[in-house]
């Protein structure tokens, strides 16, 4: 059970952490684990009483092996814990934590050759609470730009992602992703001050365009920006890279990308993660 007066339930101080498994064996979780430390400092959860990679790694094979999964979709959560009614200074020293695994969804290979639509909302990325963006227990922001997605029977019709802007109009995310674009030899991604969360498949995608000598530019852009990119993709840690192939603006005008086609520089890099993947062998997977 978790206590009405866990902090995560009462004021929302809570992280939690989304990803994928190849093979069995969680990608990146290392990365994931290190956000979540990080996480925990800002909000004054005590992460050393927290399981560790090991002893992680150990339990999302048992709850893997006890559904009968192969391949999961993992959501890890770590809630402040039980503490007083009202707002404390000190550190949260017994905190809670949920694993939860579903079957990894299989997305249609046409996904990742003919892409997805991205519709720009009305919504704005709220600005941090703190200093990064948390993937914290605050959600209100996406599920709400989610609904307003959810209202435009076009969008749905499309299985399009939605975009936020900050409150300064510039670009910023999706509402479970992270945006890059191309344009003239450039790859471009939102700064982290627009207010996105610097995500796990956006770091790595930025190690290997800077790998494979690409320029990439963290910056301040907007949707005309946008509308004149030569090629748009999208980061999850689920869904890898996924192609932007059309843009529909807030009056429903669509904007066809790449041709409607996966891009040159998309194909490159999803290639090269995915290789990455493949070949997977970093010393939190011993």
């Amino acid at each position: 059970m978790v206590s009405v007066m866990d902090h995560g339930f009462l004021y929302g101080m809570g992280l939690f952490e989304t990803f994928r498994t190849y093979s069995g064996k969680p990608f990146l979780l290392e990365r994931h684990l290190d956000r979540l430390t990080e996480g925990c400092k800002t909000l004054g959860i005590d992460a050393s009483v927290l399981p560790d990679t090991r002893q992680l790694r150990d339990w999302i094979g048992e709850l893997m092996q006890a559904n009968g999964l192969k391949e999961a979709y993992i959501r890890y959560t770590v809630s402040a814990g039980e503490d007083v009614l009202g707002l404390p200074a000190g550190m949260y020293s017994r905190p809670n934590t949920v694993l939860m695994a579903k079957p990894l969804p299989e997305p249609p290979e046409r996904l990742y050759t003919h892409g997805k639509a991205l519709k720009l909302l009305n919504t704005r990325r709220n600005t941090p609470e703190g200093p990064v963006r948390l993937k914290s227990l605050h959600y209100m922001n996406n599920i709400l730009a989610k609904r307003e997605l959810s209202s435009d029977p076009e969008a749905v019709r499309l299985h399009a992602e939605g975009l936020m802007l900050s409150a300064d109009g510039y670009l910023s995310e999706g509402i479970v992703s992270n945006l890059f674009f191309a344009k003239n030899g450039g790859l471009y991604t939102p700064d982290t001050a627009c207010g996105l969360l610097p995500g796990i498949t956006r770091g790595l995608v930025l190690e290997l365009a800077s790998a494979a000598g690409l320029r990439c530019e963290e910056g301040f852009y907007t949707w005309e920006d946008l509308m004149q990119a030569d090629e748009i993709w999208l980061t999850t840690s689920i869904q890898e890279l996924v192609p932007v192939t059309s843009l529909i603006d807030q009056t429903g005008t669509a904007l066809v990308i790449s041709g409607g086609r996966i891009g040159p520089v998309t194909d490159i890099l999803l290639r090269l993660y995915r290789q990455r993947t493949g070949g997977y062998h970093e010393n939190d997977n011993l």
